[in-house]
């Protein structure tokens, strides 16, 4: 449910006719501009996890990450004891970016193709500038469309990534969410950080066992891309909706209030499922709106990592 879209979309920021590179340089400089100035540090992170070099120990605390058990202090001590751990350094972050036709709508300033795009360049940001690498794999709707854009450090590299997924030519149908995931597991690679860009629009029983499974070995985020119009519906009469995904064209008349309670009804239950979905597997859930400051809830949310980890919890 929740994926049709208005007939008549407001032009994208990052459209295929529009892409261009001074767009995606404006965006890139409001990415740098906003980020360096509100998150202060040479070395910030989207999840500033604990790292896996070892440092000191310290006394268990409520929250603590069960598997950073110090025992032969917790032995020696009979007080349960963690491993704090060091930050490493040239990590690598790996993206998940879902690009299927349905993030084509968008109702509020921007598409949430738009936002998708953007977060992978805030991400691009906070990865390089730790001297990180960074590689993505990208879903363009339909099987057999999925591109693998190797891992590299550098600026030049991460602006060559941007252009990629931002260039991505969107095809007809969906994207395999759950076999999207699943390239990130293959082949196995030494503990990061994966992010999943999607609106999570596919049923949680596809893509949640992929991510449980890559939460075993990374650090995982999902951000999901969210429209005002895919919660509720406006009171505007008959309103002509098409599926991005298939063409289908339907007439909706949202001056009925049962249909619009149904239709709140059944989008708050499929939201709530998501987010219980990703609470199961373990991930950090950020949602970004088109109708919100995408850029400020991403840096509420590199925040309120700091402060949790500051205080011992792990998420």
């Amino acid at each position: 449910m929740a994926r049709a879209a208005a007939v008549i979309p407001p032009a994208p920021l990052s459209a295929a006719g529009d892409r261009s590179g001074a767009v995606l340089a404006r965006l890139q400089l409001m990415v740098t501009r906003k980020l360096d100035g509100l998150l202060q540090g040479d070395y910030a992170g989207l999840l500033p996890g604990p790292g896996s070099e070892a440092g000191e120990s310290r006394e268990y605390r409520p929250g603590d990450d069960v598997r950073r058990m110090d025992w032969p202090v917790t032995a020696r001590t009979t007080m349960p004891h963690v491993r704090r751990t060091v930050a490493d350094r040239e990590l690598e972050t790996w993206l998940a970016v879902d690009m299927s036709a349905s993030l084509d709508f968008g109702s509020g300033r921007w598409l949430k193709r738009d936002v998708a795009v953007a977060a992978v360049a805030a991400l691009a940001h906070l990865t390089v500038r730790g001297g990180n690498r960074i590689g993505a794999v990208v879903g363009t709707g339909g099987p057999g469309t999925m591109l693998r854009l190797p891992a590299r450090s550098g600026r030049k590299e991460a602006q060559g990534l941007l252009r990629a997924v931002a260039g991505a030519e969107i095809r007809p149908g969906r994207s395999d969410l759950g076999a999207l995931v699943d390239m990130l597991n293959r082949p196995p690679r030494r503990r990061g950080v994966a992010v999943v860009i999607s609106d999570f629009l596919a049923p949680p029983q596809q893509w949640g066992r992929p991510l449980r499974k890559l939460r075993v070995r990374h650090d995982v985020l999902a951000v999901e891309v969210v429209d005002p119009r895919e919660l509720e519906l406006p009171d505007v009469g008959v309103l002509p909706v098409v599926d991005p995904e298939s063409g289908e064209l339907h007439e909706v008349q949202t001056a009925d209030p049962g249909l619009r309670r149904r239709y709140a009804e059944a989008a708050a239950a499929q939201r709530g499922a998501i987010a219980a979905e990703l609470r199961a597997a373990g991930a950090a859930h950020l949602r970004l709106r088109t109708d919100r400051d995408w850029l400020l809830d991403m840096v509420r949310f590199v925040a309120a990592q700091r402060h949790a980890r500051t205080r011992g919890t792990t998420r």
